[in-house]
């Protein structure tokens, strides 16, 4: 029997596909494209933001809205307990830890492609769907992470932490378009979502006010000032608090002077920010800790190339594996290599794995 679309073989019609719904155009899309392959598709939602996060998205009105639409099956889960304790508290630890965190990897790792694959599974579902613009190869060794064809839409780096056994239930049918398509499509069939605007970065922090939502959040944590001092130990100045600052950042320092100063490092255990030149800014070694392979074993050292933050391009390194960690030598200089970042690893247009970022 010949494969179908999504890889499996069996018929189209007789495979139970999982749309994670997000309310928002991409997944609804993609909820869309697979009925209209005759895939058996429903859709489950997830209700994780409760106050004091940012206000609630229609989330789950919309994507009942969407499913109403295509006639789908539609499905609530209650996973606010578990976005807490899995991605708040980590956000937060993470923010006092004097580190950077990574929200949404976390998220796709425990949430969408973590607990909600578990409940797509016990709903008999062949396959998990999400509309991330990234691409997945079933191959004759199982189901390989790639980028999606836009590059500007890529969010393969999100997904470098899942597990590898839910790596081979995912899809994501989104992988060669750009928005401008999804929302093409969306309108021809008639979508309420079609003109939705895309969601923000950090879903339950309103406008990026990240350090009022710790403030609310962890009452116990004393957010004190102290002091900003040079590499070389020198007190230049005052920090309102170590959550409001991270490795790059440039404004807001309020040091006076004639030199330029970049925070290089914070010290949490001795509430200090510590800065630097923006020669002292770059690094061409770089340790991740948590290493997360998607491949069946372990590759050979050799030459890769990684991104170390979302928005910034890919840099060609050497990668040295070994004990659940890495080490990055990078081909060119790297500027804010900030600690609790995600690093996503390529080999080509393959995602390999990843981990966070522990020191430069």
């Amino acid at each position: 029997m010949e494969r179908n679309s999504l890889g499996l073989d069996k018929p189209a019609s007789e495979t139970k596909v999982c749309v994670a719904m997000s309310g928002g155009v991409d997944s609804s899309v993609a909820a869309y494209l697979l009925q209209k392959e005759g895939y058996r598709v429903f859709g489950l939602t997830m209700d994780l933001l409760e106050p004091p996060y940012a206000p609630a998205a229609p989330v789950i009105a919309d994507a009942a809205k969407v499913a109403a639409v295509l006639g789908i099956e539609h499905r609530v889960l209650d996973l606010k307990k578990e976005f807490r304790r899995h991605v708040v508290d980590y956000f937060c630890e993470t923010y006092l830890n004097g580190q950077t965190p990574s929200p949404c990897i976390l998220c796709n790792r425990h949430i969408k492609l973590g607990i909600l694959a578990d409940e797509a599974r016990k709903a008999g579902a062949d396959l998990i769907v999400t509309g991330h613009y990234a691409e997945i190869k079933v191959t004759s060794d199982g189901a390989e992470l790639h980028k999606g064809k836009d590059p500007i839409r890529d969010q393969s780096y999100f997904l470098f932490n899942i597990s590898r056994e839910n790596l081979q239930m995912l899809r994501c049918p989104l992988s060669a378009f750009d928005k401008t398509e999804t929302r093409k499509i969306a309108a021809e069939a008639g979508l309420p979502v079609a003109q939705k605007s895309d969601s923000q970065d950090i879903c339950f922090v309103a406008e990026g006010k990240y350090a009022q939502l710790i403030d609310k959040l962890r009452s116990d944590f004393k957010n004190v000032p102290g002091n900003i001092i040079t590499t070389d130990g020198k007190i230049i100045g005052r920090h309102k608090g170590i959550i409001h600052y991270t490795v790059g950042q440039r404004r807001g320092l309020n040091i006076g002077g004639g030199t330029i100063y970049y925070v290089v490092r914070i010290d949490a255990a001795n509430n200090t920010v510590i800065v630097g030149t923006q020669e002292e800014l770059f690094t061409r070694e770089v340790r991740i800790e948590k290493l997360n392979l998607l491949c069946k074993e372990t590759p050979p050292d050799g030459c890769f190339t990684v991104k170390l933050r979302s928005r910034q391009k890919e840099v060609p390194a050497e990668v040295f594996f070994g004990n659940g960690e890495a080490r990055l030598r990078l081909a060119e200089d790297f500027a804010a290599a900030a600690p609790g970042q995600g690093c996503c690893i390529y080999d080509g247009t393959r995602v390999v794995g990843g981990g966070f970022i522990a020191s430069r």
